[in-house]
């Protein structure tokens, strides 16, 4: 088992940028593949990034390429998520969740463990 915590969220001014961080602890960090989801009110949770176990191979959400950056440090069993020219509507709490496998990494369903979401607000 994994357990996951989010940090880094707040409200920031359109344009601005934020880094999340998702912490790590129980067993081997290695071996889990790691995704960011995003949440608003009376939406469903949707797909922004992920990495593979390595960091080597990144996957993003088309409403997010050339703007946010994911990276992993295993050595520190942290998981970063870098959001530069953040726009409004991406204001959502934001939630890191981890699973063994890499196939379908788009879907919540398919995660094992889930953080407890940090709030993220963008200011027009």
């Amino acid at each position: 088992q994994v357990q996951l915590v989010e940090s880094g969220g707040g409200l920031v001014q359109a344009g601005g940028s934020l880094r999340l961080s998702c912490a790590a602890s129980g067993r081997t960090f290695s071996y889990y593949v790691i995704g960011w989801f995003r949440q608003s009110p009376g939406k469903e949770r949707e797909f922004v990034a992920a990495t593979s176990w390595s960091g080597a191979n990144t996957y993003y959400a088309d409403f997010v390429k050339d703007r946010f950056t994911i990276s992993r440090d295993n050595a520190k069993n942290t998981v970063y998520l870098q959001m530069n020219s953040l726009k409004p509507e991406d204001t959502a709490v934001y939630y890191c969740a981890a699973r063994t496998a890499i196939s379908a990494y788009t879907i919540p369903g398919n995660y094992d463990y889930w953080g407890q979401g940090t709030q993220v607000t963008v200011s027009s």
